[in-house]
């Protein structure tokens, strides 16, 4: 199973310089590594054995009608979930089919759900990918080792002043770097909820509410539940195969076929379920934060001043005044890379730049006045 997870291990890399947040990670490391593993898992016969097994006759070839139901679908009885097993049906949604063809049950996902889960986890990687092209090294460039403390102390004060220089001369120049990461992360809550519809039309309208009526399955008297699980993902299922025989006519050869495949399926869209709740929520929530980000300077005052203690808060309110929303981005971002001592040096000189060149203006505009 190692050898499965070797290659994955990339995905979870945790780098030092952060240019997002630990919601926008959960995205492109974590959920990319389960859904590029569940996707090896149902694809690796070592650990699940044959997708398909199919009682069959002498007549016909085991691998023939094995790879004719896997290829064209098997069904079951709708009716025939709500029947007492053992007594008026020998599994859940087998029975026959006598008058009953329109309660049919089709099933034809099984074999696309290992590609399905790969483009999922494209589609998760895909705004990190765009953001980080957009972002384009910045902040690591800004950085300048700064990160490490141990430096001359002449090394620092040439960064320090490099690193400054730049904030001065591109303040109000960063809000379009700042929105681009905004709608990365717009784009990320879009692709959980849109997956989570996808996987809805995949499964026929009846993944939306999987999570819940599992909940409600093991919580329900035994005699009367119906599990959810074996609905969406049944172990045994009917398939018909066609052929002709020896005069020439065609006979038809009903056949039970066991899923094992989706025994690991039905625990594997369980916890995606839940995942994609989570992180639907926590994602919602981030653009709540960002919105109020946006509308509200005093905000962006309190949350600087909580995350960076060693700050004055006179020299953040000074900056935030007298700057833009894309400016407070990225010296946000800035201070969770750099060394905090450094950091609020660099503010503070900030602070008192801004306050000179408003007091020198000021004073300009009087004397012409």
């Amino acid at each position: 199973m190692l050898d499965v997870f070797r290659g994955l291990k990339s995905l979870v890399k945790i780098s030092h310089v952060h240019i997002d947040s630990p919601v926008f990670r959960l995205h492109y490391s974590l959920t990319v590594m389960l859904l590029s593993a569940f996707s090896l898992i149902v694809t690796t016969r070592q650990y699940v054995g044959n997708p398909i097994d199919c009682v069959h006759t002498k007549d016909i070839p085991e691998d023939v009608l094995n790879t004719y139901c896997w290829i064209h679908s098997t069904y079951t009885i709708k009716e025939a979930f709500k029947k007492k097993v053992g007594v008026a049906v020998p599994y859940p949604g087998v029975d026959n089919t006598r008058g009953k063809a329109d309660d049919r049950k089709t099933y034809g996902y099984y074999q696309w759900v290992c590609f399905c889960l790969f483009f999922q986890a494209i589609l998760f990687y895909t705004p990190r990918w765009l953001w980080k092209h957009w972002e384009g090294g910045k902040i690591r460039a800004l950085m300048m080792d700064l990160d490490v403390a141990i430096c001359t102390d002449a090394e620092k004060k040439q960064k320090k002043k490099i690193l400054l220089d730049y904030l001065w001369e591109n303040l109000r120049y960063h809000n379009w770097w700042t929105y681009r990461y905004y709608l990365c992360e717009t784009m990320a809550l879009c692709n959980v909820v849109g997956q989570m519809f996808m996987m809805n039309r995949f499964f026929d309208g009846a993944f939306l509410t999987f999570g819940v009526d599992v909940i409600r399955f093991l919580e329900s008297d035994q005699e009367d539940r119906v599990d959810p699980m074996i609905f969406i993902f049944p172990r045994m299922t009917k398939c018909i195969f066609h052929k002709f025989g020896v005069s020439g006519e065609v006979e038809t050869h009903d056949s039970i076929c066991i899923l094992p495949l989706n025994a690991v399926n039905e625990k594997i869209y369980v916890f995606l379920w839940f995942w994609f709740m989570i992180l639907g929520f926590l994602s919602a929530g981030v653009l709540v934060y960002r919105f109020i980000i946006i509308v509200s300077p005093r905000m962006r005052v309190y949350l600087f001043c909580v995350r960076f203690r060693l700050i004055k808060r006179q020299a953040i309110g000074n900056i935030v005044r007298r700057s833009k929303l894309g400016d407070w981005m990225l010296l946000y971002v800035l201070g969770d890379n750099i060394d905090s001592v450094v950091f609020r040096d660099i503010i503070h000189d900030l602070s008192h730049r801004l306050e000179a060149y408003h007091n020198k203006n000021s004073t300009v505009r009087t004397v012409d006045a």
